[in-house]
């Protein structure tokens, strides 16, 4: 089974305009977030999914000067990005990644990934956001090219083609879901870059843990909030609104 992990990208956020390639300790947050996915084993490849518009060729010439795989594809009707990028690189397991998750835990994307892989055709989609549990910027979405293929023929609402996955979720009779939760309620926190005091939160969790330890995992994080309470403090005002069907 290839597995492949795609990074949805572009430039063209209205809250906070290119923000995948602003920098944290002189790195772009894309190279940072890439960098912490290698970390996930029984992955075949991760691809840069951007679009074909012009002002995303800043994101193809980083990706093109780091080696990092990448794929052009619609810029609003993301389902058919993720579709078409599922066919080129001949995905068979689709790992689901925002580039807005620079410090995605690649220990947390692989719990989700082991339940996809629990037993072959067991599950269409695993992920963990069908129940509270884990921080804003941590979520992780695990599918088969199958399951893909379905919604993008049968989906035609703007808001499921823009997020991908909505139709499945959104039709438990139709998909085997399964859903991944932590032990402790992690939800209330945000480490996620929407809005520049995001980008502030973001900055000084990577300032103050990276030049120690450069995997720093979601454990590492949540000491440092604790340490730190008034980081955490910043953004807590923010709500994200995201429909999904949450399981009992």
């Amino acid at each position: 089974m290839n597995t492949v992990v795609i990074v949805q990208a572009r430039m063209g956020s209205t809250r906070l305009p290119g923000k995948v390639l602003l920098r944290v300790l002189d790195m772009p947050l894309l190279q940072f977030q890439i960098e912490r996915l290698k970390e996930i084993p029984k992955v075949d490849s991760i691809v840069v999914a951007t679009t074909t518009n012009p002002a995303d060729d800043s994101i193809v010439a980083l990706c093109e000067s780091l080696g990092y795989l990448v794929f052009r594809g619609a810029e609003h009707d993301v389902l058919d990005r993720y579709y078409t990028a599922t066919q080129f690189y001949e995905a068979d397991c689709i790992v689901r990644i925002n580039s807005d998750c620079p410090l995605i835990d690649p220990t947390i994307v692989s719990r989700v990934l082991n339940v996809f892989h629990t037993e072959p055709g067991l599950y269409d989609y695993v992920s963990n956001i069908l129940e509270k549990g884990y921080p804003i910027g941590f979520h992780t979405e695990v599918f088969s090219r199958e399951a893909l293929t379905n919604a993008f023929y049968h989906s035609t609402d703007p808001d499921e083609r823009e997020h991908v996955t909505p139709y499945l979720y959104r039709n438990p009779d139709k998909f085997k879901l399964a859903s991944v939760a932590p032990e402790i309620d992690m939800s209330h926190f945000r480490w996620t870059v929407d809005y520049p005091i995001d980008l502030e939160v973001i900055r000084r969790i990577i300032e103050g843990l990276y030049p120690k330890n450069p995997k720093f995992g979601v454990d590492e994080i949540v000491n440092f909030i604790r340490e730190n309470p008034e980081v955490s403090e910043l953004n807590s005002h923010i709500q994200k609104n995201q429909t999904i069907m949450v399981t009992n």
